[in-house]
């Protein structure tokens, strides 16, 4: 009676509980442990934990990247005309007036940082022998400073103030045609004057003043900027411009300042913001994110399940310890504590585990691919196809408590059921073949 009473007021957790359960843990099989098993379950969920901390923040480090140099390098939102249908029956959507007063009064509503009027067409750049499809977007060289990924971009060339005198182009179109600064690039648009022969290619030569790579592969592989002057000319726009660009303080929550901004813009106006042309994309990653979310929990569950095997048996293993543990006094509780701490422990050294191998992962994931792609001779990651020059990763701390949380929450849920059946032994069976 004394040993019931001394079990009823011993507190849960007491540290003999957690002695037992060190022993039983590290006990070698020889001694009735489940050493082999142990190690088993703890690898299973650190290496399940891994997977889901590094795929969580790689998906994370796509969507960052590819929002940022979306709105780095493009407009938040772009205001155009509907089309109107001249005196020669030609449908035209330019803006007239060059744009300015338009421009002007969208940077009046709250919540608009710039409005830049814009002229743009697709030519042919050529450089000695080499040629390469680009898109020209005629802009000014106050707006282009503006524009936060081309003025301060992660690697450029020669010097943007002197942009009203040539042209600046992306990396990728200088890579392409060989341009170096100092080159003469040509512009070459197949909508030129028309002569009694037809119509004469247009052809123009401009210095290149300033190279930037703005981070994403199709911007710098087609981008080039000339003033909007020259391109007004170029383009034979003069006095007009094709649409404005604006850009907003909070681009993603454009809903509120659509009416304001197509209002400020005046009549036929009409507005298309990057979620219109790249939401789909966005739509796609947050599906695919929640789907490999739950495949790999499941992942997670497997090796946890791994843990009630390894309980199990070294439940059976012990029955004769149990039975002695529970004639001298201590209760089922005691009894359920000691294989949970057991189980418990292991899910949560290798969730701990886990972690820290993601969090390392994805910290050194660059030199990591790098290696990859030195040992594999190259093409392991191909920005022309993806769009980026690198795997991008992010670490969340909202993303390793999820992945944590996952963990622990099945590795301690699934210990609950082998500990049951370990407290509701028997002694007097446990001790019968003893």
């Amino acid at each position: 009676m004394a040993g019931q009473s001394r079990a009823r007021t011993t507190p849960p957790f007491s540290r003999f509980e957690w002695l037992i359960a060190w022993r039983y843990i590290r006990a070698r099989r020889a001694e009735g442990g489940v050493s082999v098993m142990t190690w088993i379950s703890l690898v299973g969920i650190a290496l399940a934990v891994f997977a889901l901390v590094t795929t969580l923040s790689i998906r994370s480090g796509f969507r960052t990247d590819f929002v940022n140099t979306i709105l780095g390098a493009n407009a938040h939102v772009t205001v155009y005309q509907a089309g109107a249908v001249d005196e020669a029956g030609n449908v035209s959507r330019v803006i007239e007036g060059g744009g300015e007063d338009m421009a002007a009064a969208i940077r009046e509503v709250d919540g608009v940082t710039r409005a830049a009027p814009i002229v743009k067409g697709q030519v042919m750049a050529n450089f000695r022998q080499a040629n390469a499809g680009v898109e020209v977007f005629g802009i000014s060289e106050a707006d282009l400073n503006s524009i936060p990924l081309i003025a301060n971009p992660e690697e450029a060339f020669g010097d943007i103030a002197d942009f009203e005198q040539g042209i600046a182009i992306g990396s990728g179109v200088a890579r392409e045609l060989g341009l170096a600064i100092g080159d003469k690039v040509k512009l070459i648009s197949p909508n030129g004057t028309r002569t009694a022969f037809g119509t004469s290619p247009r052809v123009s030569t401009y210095d290149v003043v300033y190279v930037f790579t703005a981070g994403r592969w199709d911007i710098d592989r087609t981008r080039v900027y000339l003033p909007l002057e020259a391109a007004q000319l170029f383009f034979n726009k003069d006095g007009v411009v094709d649409e404005i660009e604006v850009m907003v303080e909070d681009p993603d929550n454009l809903d509120g300042l659509l009416g304001p901004i197509t209002q400020a813009a005046g009549e036929r106006s009409l507005v298309w913001t990057w979620k219109d042309s790249s939401g789909a994309y966005l739509r796609a990653l947050t599906v695919e994110d929640n789907v490999m979310f739950v495949l790999l929990s499941i992942l997670v569950l497997i090796a946890s399940l791994n843990i009630i095997s390894g309980l199990i048996m070294l439940v059976k293993n012990k029955g004769g310890d149990i039975g002695i543990l529970r004639t001298m006094g201590l209760s089922e509780g005691s009894i359920l504590r000691v294989f949970f701490i057991c189980g418990a422990g292991i899910g949560t050294v290798g969730t701990l585990a886990g972690v820290i191998l993601g969090v390392l992962f994805t910290i050194y994931i660059d030199p990591i691919f790098s290696l990859v792609n030195y040992v594999s001779g190259g093409g392991v990651w191909d920005p022309s196809i993806r769009g980026l020059y690198h795997l991008p990763a992010e670490l969340r701390i909202s993303n390793i408590l999820s992945a944590m949380l996952l963990s622990l929450g099945l590795s301690w849920t699934v210990t609950i059921v082998p500990a049951r059946r370990a407290a509701r032994m028997n002694p007097v069976e446990a001790l019968r073949y003893e």
